[in-house]
């Protein structure tokens, strides 16, 4: 008697009195199922669950301990999805895949990932408009209550002092480098006529024979003239440059730091009174929140305007150092010039010039040459 192998529920085979396998319905059943099970699943811990092909569980396998007739107890079930090599395992064992198709679409396989909700562009930009015109409306408001005479304003009375001291200075240094500007523009067309003057008076030399001597002087003299209103000029210039540097830029750039000191103060002041006016007001359920919020807000806007007004402090104060420096070094070329110019010392004038690192341009230097312009 041959040795008999253990058994299987899944994989008994029943066979006829005469040897053939029995096609019945039961056993087409468990050979399907065997089809549609992973290797080494027996009968007996599986069960399936047959659905309508427009069900949204199609093909769910569930695994637990199949029941016995007349058992009521619902087993403990988890989701089995064949994969693709699932698929090609059972197509290599001979088994039939059935797909269904129903009216619903397949649904697709792969990772499930959540994505965050999507942040709306327009809802930002409706935030950042909603906080400004809140934040413009604020600032509005204090502006109009301080021109009133009704509402508060911070003051720091040593800084405030300084910043009009500045912005008269700025104004006064602005009619100098008006006046200066007209000086050369004056100088430059005096020097113009007198070298032309002088080209006048050496032609004239060379065709007048009996004035030969006498126009030669004059020629000489507007000539050396014109040099020397070149070598004032170019001092002039310089001067105007210096100063011109010191009033629209350096001036102008702490001008900027001290109007947003003042959009800060003015902001500062403005959640200062909104918060003084909720402290005054009920403390309940409904304006702790809010008064709550407006402590944060205030808070934000008085570092801001410590730190704008440090800013404008430490600005102030280079600001003054360099002022004094730049303007003594061009006061004293600037009057040297002129001293050496209607001094007629031509020599002390262009010492004033080397001492200062001034060079002079050559007239029609900067023009192009003609192999150039081609």
């Amino acid at each position: 008697m041959a040795q008999e192998s253990p058994k299987n529920s899944a994989a008994e085979i029943p066979v006829t009195s005469n040897g053939q396998l029995e096609d019945s319905h039961e056993h087409r059943f468990n050979r399907d199922l065997k089809c549609s099970l992973p290797v080494g699943l027996g009968l007996s811990e599986t069960k399936i669950t047959s659905h309508g092909f427009d069900s949204a569980k199609e093909g769910v396998v569930e695994a637990g301990q199949f029941p016995s007739k007349g058992s009521s107890a619902s087993p403990k079930s988890s989701v089995v999805s064949p994969s693709s090599a699932a698929a090609s395992r059972l197509a290599g064992q001979g088994c039939d895949l059935i797909i269904p198709t129903g009216s619903r679409a397949q649904q697709k396989s792969g990772p499930v990932v959540l994505a965050d909700e999507v942040k709306n562009p327009a809802m930002e930009k409706l935030e950042l408009v909603r906080k400004w015109s809140l934040n413009t409306y604020k600032c509005t408001r204090q502006i109009i209550s301080e021109k009133l005479g009704r509402g508060s304003r911070t003051v720091d009375l040593e800084l405030e002092a300084q910043i009009d001291i500045l912005r008269d200075n700025k104004k006064k240094y602005e009619n100098i480098l008006r006046l200066a500007q007209t000086l050369s523009t004056q100088l430059f067309q005096m020097v113009h006529t007198q070298r032309q003057l002088g080209d006048a008076f050496a032609d004239l030399s060379l065709k007048s024979l009996e004035l030969h001597e006498e126009f030669g002087y004059n020629a000489d003299t507007q000539k050396l003239l014109a040099k020397n209103g070149e070598t004032l000029l170019g001092a002039i210039n310089f001067f105007i440059a210096s100063v011109n540097t010191l009033v629209n830029k350096t001036i102008e750039d702490t001008l900027l730091t001290v109007k947003q000191y003042e959009s800060a103060r003015i902001e500062y002041d403005a959640y200062r009174t909104d918060l003084e006016e909720l402290n005054l007001g009920p403390r309940d359920a409904n304006t702790l929140p809010k008064i709550e919020q407006s402590q944060q807000l205030f808070q934000v806007h008085k570092e801001k305007y410590d730190k704008m007004r440090n800013d404008v402090s430490i600005k102030l104060k280079f600001l003054e150092e360099n002022k004094v420096k730049v303007l003594h070094n061009q006061l004293v070329l600037f009057h040297n010039a002129i001293a050496a110019y209607f001094a007629g010392n031509q020599k002390q004038l262009e010492q004033t010039l080397k001492q200062f690192h001034i060079k002079l341009k050559t007239p029609g230097a900067d023009a192009p040459s003609w192999l150039e312009e081609q």
